[in-house]
């Protein structure tokens, strides 16, 4: 399969600036445009062509979806990455608890990215590391990642249309009194600390819904599906309903008893293809701490 976009013109297509095509019968962002139009990466019938161009039906459109060579500000590092989908557009891989996903100042090694971007270099593949999602550095599961500047501009606004599913278990003290709902609860940064979040009025709409999956006698098993993506939302959204996840040493627990961080996994995620639009379903079962913290829950409803 050719990594390039090819499209061949429509009739509606007759005497449209390219620029104008790619925006209102391709539906490319203006950015992606802007980009691709500057780096002479597209082509009408096997030549180069300026944004201005008009186009005639049947011509051939090709647009080159990567630069060769990119860098990134990035080191390279061997880890094993569980990798649970991958193809020449997307990868998802299921990132350990423990993890940043991304280097910060401090963290500026091992993370999630670094051992990405060692896994693309070993297979001979120049992209870049393009997260189109993220996750807390003691949340575990699934996460996106574009391989080039089309797939990350095209999941983006899949997200920002609400068009992928991202589905998490969390397993939380106390039982939610409803079996199913929605929480809808505005979240804001706490004023006393600039990295808690809270419900406020004055904050940001967020929205999560819920079904609890198994009941115990001192806890939880629940589903949860963002509507939105604020930080922390679902940790907040569970404190609130004074059940916070076990092991959240910043919503509820001060030191946890049975598992050593948040038990929260993200584990299912549904999505359109960045190229094709085919619906892709990939899920990855909760890791071992959440089994175990499960399997004692179970025990005390003995």
């Amino acid at each position: 399969m050719d990594s390039n976009l090819i499209y061949k013109v429509e009739s509606k297509g007759e005497g449209m600036k390219v620029r104008d095509y790619m925006k209102d019968v391709l539906e490319l962002s203006g950015r992606f445009i802007k980009k691709v139009g500057l780096s002479d990466r597209i082509k009408i019938n096997g030549n180069v062509v300026r944004l201005n161009y008009k186009l005639t039906e049947g011509d051939i459109l090709i647009i080159q979806v990567e630069k060769k060579n990119e860098s990134q500000n990035i080191i390279p590092e061997k880890m094993d990455i569980d990798v649970v989908y991958e193809d020449m557009d997307l990868i998802i891989v299921n990132k350990p608890v423990n993890m940043v996903v991304h280097p910060t100042k401090s963290y500026p090694k091992g993370t999630l990215s670094n051992g990405v971007l060692n896994y693309f270099r070993e297979n001979d593949e120049k992209c870049i590391v393009r997260l189109v999602s993220r996750l807390d550095m003691n949340t575990s599961g699934l996460i996106m990642i574009a391989k080039n500047q089309f797939a990350h501009m095209s999941l983006a606004k899949s997200m920002e249309n609400n068009l992928i599913t991202k589905k998490y278990l969390a397993i939380c003290h106390n039982n939610i009194l409803e079996d199913s709902g929605t929480i809808d609860a505005n979240i804001g940064i706490a004023k006393e600390d600039s990295i808690k979040r809270s419900v406020i009025d004055s904050g940001q709409r967020s929205v999560t819904h819920f079904k609890v999956l198994e009941r115990f006698k001192k806890g939880s098993l629940v589903e949860l599906n963002l509507e939105t993506g604020r930080t922390h939302q679902i940790r907040v959204h569970l404190s609130y309903l004074n059940c916070p996840i076990y092991g959240d040493s910043l919503y509820g627990e001060e030191e946890g008893q049975y598992i050593k961080r948040q038990a929260l996994h993200a584990y299912k995620l549904i999505l359109p293809h960045p190229r094709t639009g085919e619906v892709i379903e990939v899920q990855k079962e909760m890791p071992e701490d959440m089994k175990r913290l499960i399997h004692i829950l179970k025990e005390d409803t003995k």
